[in-house]
């Protein structure tokens, strides 16, 4: 069951992500030279809390 969660957070992440980068760069004015290495950051960022708390949500339940 854990693998669907991780699988379900990860779509969600990407989608956040793409998102919030846009959301950046509109509210700049222009795109960004480096984009895939700041939305890499984006991610890892924001994927390091959610697995976190998947992992802690799956453990709490056993």
């Amino acid at each position: 069951m854990e693998v669907i969660y991780y699988t379900l957070v990860a779509a969600g992440l990407y989608l956040a992500s793409d998102r919030l980068l846009n959301y950046i760069e509109t509210s700049r004015g222009e795109r960004f030279k480096y984009r895939s290495i700041i939305f890499f950051v984006i991610i890892l960022i924001m994927a390091f809390l959610a697995f976190g708390f998947v992992n802690f949500i799956a453990l709490s339940s056993q």
